[in-house]
């Protein structure tokens, strides 16, 4: 009889196993590229109470209704601003600092300390896995090839899949042995297509020639960016394809086609054969849009409404850029393009109507991304009602945002709130996780996304094996489960060079981490290691806002008398996390040549314990 109950025990967990299986949801994971939060109404209404953004009018009617069905949060911090770390960090699950990417490094999965991205994590419990768009995490699986195969499942790419085979707008930054070169795409499927840099000699006439008429064409704002790329970005300007048409478009129409051939083999638009999503498993498709980032080029059919809007322009001035450590008047002089009149000749910025030109195009370009997010969430939501399975969306607000004048400047890669404040939405069929229409403003960060999709999953992020992930499980910072966070990290080493920072409530911290700009390197891994915490104050290039009463970041304090304890203070604080508690310098040429420190190991436990004799009051 004792046997027999036990073999029945063991059957009832076995259902119950397999029954909680079949329950897991598809997970759905949209991620723009170098969008601002306030170009959605539901965040402004949330942060602001009002619709339009600081700048003026914006339009997001499909993410608005997606926010009403989940959870806001406002208070997303990304990790690192810009692309390639930022995603690096998301789908690793860990900060740059304790993953070694720091910019765009090919890295790869060879060195001890490596662990498995969230696509390999979900196939190995049980998901189907995709990826459609940009996904460019800059995680390869070779030595200094740009390979990804067995990263991510089904994988298409805007640049090497669609762009390559005729499909999309303009595509500036293509490289040919001779030169960086921009193409021209036209509905009827003509190409277009000349030098914007010959590594031998001048542009021809005929290369200048071209790009005039493109610039004419289609209405073009390239920026002034002082010798920072080689190629002129597209700040703003009219997209030579209809809406339906555009390369976030085509990216829209792959992952459809995807779910319409469930089960079966089909062809993508550009003759590929590839299995459509298997509906024996739950499923974890992630899209990859490449709006709004550059060239920012909305459809006519959204650009039309937002030219006659008129947008404000942040304020700035010179005196505010000279309290700027090195570091960040680097950034702000060589990336500025965008001023006020008055500031115009002296600062080589837009001119007032270029100005309105870059900010109505850029918020027409979010408008056109609303319209395609959308569409995806109709046709996923679809798919998980004809296959009877709950789902998870998750929707991330940029892969970090984007100034639009803010510090002078238009572009990324600050330490400053555009750059590096983003939100996310989270919506589940599960409102007991994810409650309708809540909003949430306490902080989160991008690597919290890795764990709450796998603790959707089933997958118990609370054992061991799982330690190394430095995010939290957003249902549980929900429910009060998870620790509470007073800050949120991130680090580059892009553009000015290495610079970490932290943000809390009140204040926005950054400094100097490394003395020097390039890639690490063999033999020089970890290297003088607490030389930001020892060096001379001035080298360290401090720089702290206080935000209770300098919310847009104008003001550096750290050599204000009455802030240099507390610069002090979080230099040590930030300086101990990102140095000292598991840093790692990887050589990313090599398979595994790599140092941790852990000189102040435990540093980052969350808190915020500044002594209060040292906070300035209001």
């Amino acid at each position: 009889m004792k046997k027999k109950i036990s073999v029945l025990l063991f059957s009832g967990i076995c259902i119950a196993a397999a029954y909680a299986a079949e329950k897991r949801p598809n997970v759905l994971w949209i991620v723009t590229d170098d969008q601002r939060p306030d170009s959605l109404a539901c965040f402004n209404r949330a942060v602001y109470g009002t619709d339009e953004s600081p700048l003026g009018y914006v339009e997001s009617p499909n993410v608005d209704a997606l926010a009403d069905e989940g959870v806001l949060f406002t208070r997303a911090i990304c990790n690192s601003p810009a692309c390639g770390p930022s995603r690096g960090s998301m789908h690793s699950g860990r900060y740059p600092f304790r993953n070694g990417h720091y910019q765009f490094e090919l890295t790869h999965q060879f060195p001890d300390f490596v662990k498995p991205i969230i696509h390999q994590t979900l196939r190995k419990n049980g998901y189907s896995t995709a990826v459609f768009g940009k996904s460019d995490s800059y995680i390869y699986t070779e030595v200094g090839k740009y390979v990804t195969a067995g990263l991510f499942g089904t994988k298409v790419h805007f640049k090497h899949d669609l762009q390559a085979n005729g499909f999309g707008d303009i595509y500036a930054g293509g490289y040919s042995p001779d030169g960086t070169t921009e193409k021209v795409m036209y509905p009827d499927g003509s190409i277009r297509e000349y030098f914007l840099k010959r590594n031998s000699g001048a542009l021809t006439e005929e290369d200048i020639a071209e790009r005039r008429k493109t610039d004419k064409e289609f209405d073009i704002l390239r920026a002034d960016t002082e010798g920072f790329y080689s190629k002129k970005l597209i700040y703003g300007g009219v997209n030579p394809q209809p809406d339906d048409k555009t390369i976030d478009a085509y990216i829209v129409k792959e992952f459809k086609s995807y779910l319409d051939h469930a089960d079966t083999e089909y062809s993508t638009c550009f003759g590929r054969k590839q299995q459509g999503v298997p509906t024996a498993k739950p499923a974890m498709t992630e899209i990859g849009f490449r709006l709004p980032h550059t060239p920012v080029l909305p459809p006519k059919s959204f650009r039309d409404r937002f030219q006659k809007k008129s947008y404000r322009v942040p304020e700035f001035s010179n005196d505010e850029v000279e309290k700027l450590p090195p570091q960040l008047q680097q950034l702000s002089r060589g990336m500025k393009v965008l001023g006020t009149p008055e500031d115009i000749s002296a600062n080589r910025a837009y001119t007032p109507e270029k100005f309105q030109q870059a900010v109505q195009d850029y918020y027409a370009f979010c408008a056109h991304g609303d319209q395609l997010i959308g569409e995806a969430v109709k046709e996923f939501k679809k798919y998980c009602a004809e296959n009877k399975r709950d789902y998870l969306i998750i929707y991330t607000v940029g892969d970090h945002g984007w100034q639009l004048g803010e510090q002078g400047i238009e572009t990324k890669f600050s330490p400053w709130r555009e750059s590096v404040h983003n939100a996310a939405i989270v919506v589940s069929s599960d409102k007991t996780k994810f409650p309708a229409g809540k909003v949430y403003d306490g902080i989160v960060e991008y690597v919290d996304f890795m764990p709450t999709i796998l603790a959707a999953a089933g997958v118990d992020i609370h054992d061991p094996q799982y330690d190394y992930m430095d995010g939290y499980d957003l249902a549980e910072v929900l429910s009060g489960k998870a620790v509470k966070r007073e800050y949120a990290l991130g680090e580059m080493n892009l553009i000015y060079g290495p610079r970490a920072y932290m943000r809390s409530e009140d204040f926005a911290f950054s400094m100097r981490t490394r003395p020097n700009n390039g890639k690490p390197q063999e033999g020089n891994l970890n290297k003088d290691i607490k030389w930001a915490l020892e060096c001379p104050v001035e080298k360290a290039e401090l720089a702290l806002y206080d935000l209770r009463r300098d919310p847009l970041e104008r003001n550096n304090v750290a050599n204000d008398p009455h802030y240099r304890e507390l610069a002090a203070w979080f230099r040590q604080k930030l300086g101990n996390i990102v140095l000292g508690d598991g840093r790692v310098e990887c050589d990313w040429n090599q398979k595994n040549s790599y140092k941790i420190s852990t000189f102040a190991k435990g540093a980052d436990d969350k808190k915020l314990d500044i002594p209060a004799e040292i906070v300035p009051a209001l």
